[in-house]
């Protein structure tokens, strides 16, 4: 895999993992209601929406300079 490619699966996983650490913020403060896991809650998915913008951003600029094709 070139390290292009680990790239986007390295972005990819960091994705899923803010957003799974979001939604078990969610959980937790819907069990007991502290804001500190709702405030989590909003900045894990405020990390998954830069990583997805990043990443859409990485793969664009990538093939436009024919690394990916």
């Amino acid at each position: 895999m070139s390290l292009k490619g680990f790239h986007i699966v390295f972005i990819t996983l960091s994705t899923v993992l803010a957003l799974g650490a979001g939604a078990w913020c969610l959980w937790i403060d819907s069990m007991h209601g502290t804001p500190a896991f709702r405030v989590g809650a909003i900045g894990s998915f405020v990390a998954a929406l830069g990583l997805i913008s990043y990443g859409i951003w990485f793969y664009r600029k990538m093939k436009r300079l024919r690394i990916i094709t």
